[in-house]
């Protein structure tokens, strides 16, 4: 059966994403200190927006587009939350 093999997979997938994410939070948190630096507004509705209409181009699926910019827009939120400093 493949059930255990393909688990295993999903498993090391999850593991690559957890360390992308902990990697790009790096890279948040330093723009969200040289925006502040700079005086400059961390939210960037406009760079967001680039992002998700570059990744729908290019998604291949099977996800849909809905599914990607839930996905992303969760993860944005989630920075944002994290260069502002709240809990």
């Amino acid at each position: 059966m493949n059930l255990e093999r393909w688990r295993q997979q999903i498993d090391q997938i999850d593991e690559r994403l957890l360390e992308l994410l902990n990697e790009r939070a790096q890279l948040a948190l330093a723009i969200g200190r040289e925006k502040r630096t700079h005086g400059l507004s961390v939210p960037a509705p406009e760079r967001e927006a680039q992002i998700l209409q570059r990744l729908c181009a290019r998604n291949r699926g099977p996800l849909d587009e809905h599914a990607i910019r839930q996905i992303f827009s969760t993860i944005f939120a989630e920075f944002r939350r994290l260069q502002e400093g709240t809990p």
